[in-house]
C-alpha cells in the first residue's frame, strides 16, 4: 500500500529515507497520512556531502568524504551525532537522522534530528591526523551548524576529545565563545554531570515503569544483557547495584552466564584485565546467540542491530525486551513478540536518555550554568517516565510500543509542520 502510494507521489528515490517508508508503512492507514505528509516525512530537509583535504603526518594531502543530514527542524534545531567509520554511507546517515527526529519527538524535547560523519577508519590515524580531520570537517560545514541550527554530539568512534576540537574550531571561526554548539563536552568545558551513563539510566527508568505495568518484582527479575560496551556495561552495573539479578552478559568475543546471578563488579574487573567477559570464573561461557534465548525475565539488547529476528524471536523467553541498541529487533521479530505477549520497549524511547541529557547540556551551555548531578538525574527521570506514559497511553490491549512511539512522534512532528504552515 505504501509502496503504491510512494510511486503515486513520485518521491525522488535518490533522497528518499527508505527506513522512514519501511517504519511508517504499518502506520500509514492508522494515521491516515496524506501524500503531502508522507512526502514531507520521507525526505530530509537538508543533505550535505562534501570533500575536504587534510595534510597527513607524512606531508601528503588526503581527501576525505563528509556527510551531514539535517532531517527535520520543525520542532527545533537539529541534533545528532558525528561518527567516523570507514563504511559510512549517506543512506546510513539519512536513516540515523530520521531516527533522531523520532527520538526527540517521543521524549518531547525541542529538537529536530540530524546525523553526520566522515568516511574514515580512525584507528588508522594518528592523534594529530584525527584532530586535523575533525577540524577540517567543521570548517567545511561551519555555516550550517550552530546552537540554533544544528548541534553535533559524540557517536561511533567519536568522543569528548573530538567534541572539544569541534568546539575550539567553531569558536576560532566565530571569534567568540559558543559552548552550546556541541554536546558531549568534558565537564570542565561546560559539559554535564551524568552524561556518560545517561543512555543506560534513562532506559532503566523506562524499564521500571514497564515492570510496574506487568506487576514484575525487582527482587525476582532475572536480566540478560547482550553487549558489554559502554551502554550495556553501565546498564548491567546500575541494575546490579539496584538489586536486580543479572544472569548473563556478553560482548563481541563471547558471554558468561550464571543462573544464580553474576557479580557485575567482578565481571567488569575481569573484562578490564582480559578484554572480554568470556572465561569469567563466576559463570559458564555462552555465545551471543544463546544469551538472546536464555531463561530470563528482562532481555536488554545493547549491541548490534538486527540481533532479534524471525529465526530466534520465537525462542525468546523474556517478558520485557528493552532496546538499548539502535534497531536490534527486526519487524518480523517485533510481530512475533506481540503475539507472544512480550513487551518490547523500542529504541526511540528506551535509549533516548542520552539525547535528553544532551538537551540539558545545551540548555545549561546557553545560560552559562553548571547543573549538579541531582538536578540532572531528577529531570532525566521526569522526562523518561512522562515519555513512557505518553507512549503507553496509545497502546491498545496487547501493547505494541514501537507502533505507539512512532504514532506519537509523527503526530508531534506533523503538528509542528502544520503550525508553521508547511501542511
Amino acid at each position: 500500500m505504501v509502496h503504491r502510494h510512494h510511486e503515486r507521489i513520485h518521491i525522488d528515490d535518490r533522497n528518499l529515507c527508505k527506513l522512514c517508508i519501511n517504519e511508517l508503512g504499518d502506520l500509514y492507514m492508522d494515521l491516515g497520512l496524506s501524500a503531502d505528509e508522507l512526502e514531507l516525512l520521507a525526505m530530509p530537509r537538508r543533505s550535505f556531502t562534501f570533500h575536504f583535504p587534510v595534510r597527513m603526518d607524512s606531508g601528503k594531502t588526503r581527501m576525505f568524504v563528509g556527510h551531514r543530514i539535517q532531517y527535520n527542524d520543525a520542532r527545533g534545531p537539529t541534533k545528532g551525532g558525528l561518527r567516523f567509520h570507514p563504511e559510512l554511507t549517506v543512506d546510513d546517515v539519512r536513516d540515523l537522522a530520521f531516527l533522531m527526529v523520532l527520538k526527540c519527538a517521543v521524549v518531547n524535547i525541542p529538537f529536530g534530528g540530524s546525523k553526520g560523519g566522515v568516511v574514515v577508519n580512525p584507528k588508522e590515524l594518528s592523534k594529530n591526523e584525527l584532530e586535523q580531520v575533525t577540524r577540517a570537517y567543521i570548517r567545511a560545514i561551519q555555516d550550517y551548524i550552530g546552537p540554533f541550527k544544528d548541534i553535533p554530539a559524540p557517536d561511533v568512534y567519536t568522543d569528548e576529545h573530538i567534541m572539544v576540537w569541534i568546539l575550539d574550531e567553531y569558536e576560532r571561526i566565530k571569534g567568540q565563545h559558543v559552548p552550546a554548539v556541541v554536546t558531549g563536552k568534558p565537564y570542565e568545558l561546560q559539559g554535564i554531570k551524568a552524561r556518560t551513563y545517561s543512555t543506560s539510566l534513562g532506559g532503566i527508568y523506562v524499564l521500571e515503569e514497564a515492570m510496574k505495568r506487568l506487576r514484575m518484582s525487582k527482587a525476582r527479575a532475572r536480566v540478560s544483557v547482550q553487549g558489554f560496551g559502554h551502554v550495556g556495561e553501565n546498564a548491567a552495573r546500575i541494575l546490579f547495584e539496584e538489586g536486580f539479578k543479572i544472569v548473563a552478559v556478553s560482548d563481541s568475543k563471547g558471554g558468561t552466564m550464571n543462573s544464580r546471578g553474576l557479580d557485575i563488579h567482578k565481571v567488569m574487573q575481569h573484562k578490564e584485565k582480559t578484554g572480554s567477559v568470556a572465561d569469567f570464573k563466576g559463570g559458564r561461557n555462552i555465545s551471543n546467540a544463546e544469551l538472546l534465548t536464555s531463561d530470563c525475565d528482562i532481555l536488554i539488547p545493547a549491541a548490534l542491530s538486527d540481533q532479534l529476528n524471525k529465526e530466534n524471536a520465537g525462542r525468546v523467553r523474556a517478558k520485557i525486551v528493552l532496546e538499548l541498541a539502535n534497531a536490534p529487533t527486526t519487524t518480523e521479530a517485533d510481530q512475533i513478540f506481540s503475539k507472544k505477549g512480550i513487551m518490547l520497549v523500542p529504541d526511540v524511547l528506551a535509549n533516548a536518555g542520552g539525547v535528553v541529557v544532551s538537551y540539558f547540556e545545551w540548555s545549561q551551555s546557553l545560560t552559562n550554568e553548571y547543573w549538579d548531578e541531582e538536578k540532572v538525574l531528577r529531570k532525566l527521570k521526569s522526562v523518561m517516565i512522562t515519555a513512557f506514559h505518553d507512549v503507553f497511553a496509545l497502546c491498545e490491549n496487547r501493547c505494541r510500543m514501537r507502533r505507539a512511539a512512532y504514532q506519537l512522534a509523527v503526530r508531534r512532528i506533523l503538528h509542528a509542520e502544520r503550525m508553521r504552515g508547511n501542511l
